[in-house]
C-alpha cells in the first residue's frame, strides 16, 4: 500500500469518510472507528451482492460474517489488490458457506418482507423477484457469481477476473452466457426480458 498522509488524531468522522480505501485499512488495524468507516462505505453494497445471491433474509447475516472475517483478516491484507476487491472475494466465499449450510426453502414458502409500498405492485414486484432469483439460482455457480458481481455489484470484468481468480476471457464467456441463460429461462417463464 502507498504511504498517503493520515489525519490528525483523533480524526472525526468527516475526516475519516474523506480517506481512500487504503488509508482506511492503514488506520482500521489499530483504529475501530476507521474499520466503522469501512464498513459504513462498503456494508450497502455488499449487503447487495449477498441478498442477490442468498436472499434478503439472510443477507444480513452474511454481510454480518464477511465483516467478521475483514476485521479478522485486516492485519493480512497485502494490498496485492484493491480492498474492495478483497472484500468481493471474502462475500462471495461468505455467500457460498450460506447457500451450502441453510435448509432448502422454495421461494414461494419464503415470507416476504414488509413493504410500506403499494400491496398490489409490491405484489408484482414480489413475484417478479422471486422468479429472478429462481433463474438466477438455475446458472452454474460460476455463471451466477460472475453476473452477480457484474450487474448487481457493479464490478467491471477486470476487477471481476480478480475477484473470482478467472481468466478476462473466462469472465466476459460466463456473463455472456449467464446472461443468454437468464434470457431464457425467463422468456420460458412469461417473463419478456
Amino acid at each position: 500500500m502507498s504511504e498517503l498522509p493520515l489525519p490528525a488524531w483523533p480524526a472525526s468522522p468527516a475526516a475519516l469518510s474523506a480517506l481512500d480505501d487504503a488509508a482506511l485499512v492503514r488506520l482500521a488495524v489499530r483504529d475501530e472507528r476507521a474499520f466503522e468507516a469501512l464498513v459504513t462505505r462498503h456494508a450497502p453494497a455488499v449487503h447487495r451482492l449477498a441478498a442477490s445471491m442468498v436472499g434478503p433474509g439472510a443477507a444480513d447475516d452474511v454481510v454480518q460474517d464477511v465483516f467478521i472475517a475483514v476485521h479478522r483478516g485486516l492485519r493480512g491484507f497485502r494490498g496485492e489488490a484493491q480492498f474492495s476487491t478483497w472484500l468481493h472475494r471474502i462475500a462471495l466465499n461468505a455467500c457460498t458457506r450460506a447457500l451450502r449450510t441453510r435448509p432448502s426453502l422454495p421461494l414461494d414458502e419464503a415470507p416476504e418482507p414488509f413493504s410500506p409500498h403499494d400491496p398490489c405492485r409490491t405484489g408484482e414486484q414480489a413475484q417478479l423477484r422471486a422468479r429472478l432469483a429462481a433463474a438466477l439460482q438455475s446458472l452454474p455457480p460460476e455463471q451466477r457469481e460472475a453476473l452477480t458481481l457484474r450487474e448487481i455489484a457493479g464490478l467491471d470484468y477486470a476487477e471481476i477476473a480478480s475477484v473470482t481468480g478467472a481468466e478476462l476471457g473466462t469472465v466476459k464467456s460466463r456473463i455472456n452466457r449467464g446472461r443468454a441463460a437468464l434470457r431464457a429461462w425467463l422468456t420460458r417463464a412469461g417473463i419478456t426480458p
